[in-house]
């Protein structure tokens, strides 16, 4: 989809950008594919706030996405291509020969109209869904599964895409979006081609309104806060950090301390670090 810019008709819309929608053919989701999305403006069960900056947005039903594509040998027909507000990526409105619906990630290519498959042996080609063990060497693929029959895991997001390195034994090796090497094995399915969107990530939000409709609250810099409210706080007009590295309001490392565990039983399956 393209892009659309503004007039600067109000200081708002300076740097405004938001997508035409021209890929999407339905407006309105499939009513048996929803299903009930409760806010909890980032507070847990005491009522207590443990995620900062959540809250408010728009009203939203969440969307059933298969992620598991575990609807084996049957065709389905595209029949629509659909905007959802839980996900930066596009979602694919399918019709089953045996007449189940479904909505799945749409990737790039995919249009109203076109045939797409999941199982053991089906056609490369994108859209369909299959185990790594028979993609050719060298694929782009997305909505990758970490363990068999788990459901994808691995690149998911709008313009996102993981390439199929290599095969040997029980694993095969990927590159991931972000430039890691990791080996997952071979039976875990993975989605054929790119996740569509591919433009979300140049797109302006403008204005702080805008980030109100999609529930992120207002954040506050430390360094403008007073010393009883945060580290970075106080000091005569601006002022810097004053540490050594950046912390949290808690006294806690920020702002690139890894945080992965380094006794994680995963680790073994990352080749290289990008």
């Amino acid at each position: 989809m393209a892009i659309i810019r503004h007039n600067p008709t109000t200081p708002s819309q300076r740097f405004l950008t938001t997508m035409d929608y021209s890929e999407l053919s339905k407006k309105k989701p499939e009513k048996s594919l929803l299903a009930v999305k409760n806010k909890n403006g980032g507070r847990n069960a005491q009522g207590k706030i443990t995620v900062r900056h959540k809250g408010g947005g728009n009203r939203q039903k969440y969307r059933l996405i298969e992620f598991k594509r575990n609807h084996d040998n049957v065709p389905a027909r595209v029949e629509a291509i659909e905007y959802d507000p839980n996900r930066t990526a596009n979602i694919a409105l399918l019709y089953y020969a045996d007449g189940a619906k479904s909505y799945i990630l749409a990737p790039v290519g995919l249009n109203v109209g076109d045939k797409v498959m999941s199982g053991e042996e089906v056609e490369v080609k994108v859209g369909n869904c299959m185990p790594l063990k028979n993609i050719p060497v060298g694929s782009v693929v997305h909505n990758i599964e970490l363990r068999p029959n788990q459901g994808g895991k691995i690149a998911r997001s709008a313009g996102i895409a993981a390439r199929l390195m290599a095969k040997e034994g029980k694993y095969a090796t990927l590159k991931m979006p972000s430039g890691e090497m990791r080996v997952v094995p071979i039976a875990c399915r993975a989605t054929l081609g790119q996740v569509g969107n591919i433009d979300h990530e140049i797109m302006n939000i403008g204005k702080a309104g805008r980030n109100r409709h999609m529930g992120v609250r207002p954040s506050v810099r430390g360094v403008v806060m007073n010393p009883c409210d945060h580290p970075h706080g106080g000091g005569e007009g601006k002022s810097p950090v004053g540490m050594p590295s950046p912390v949290t309001p808690w006294g806690k490392p920020a702002l690139g301390l890894k945080t992965r565990n380094k006794k994680k039983n995963t680790n073994k399956f990352i080749i290289s670090r990008s």
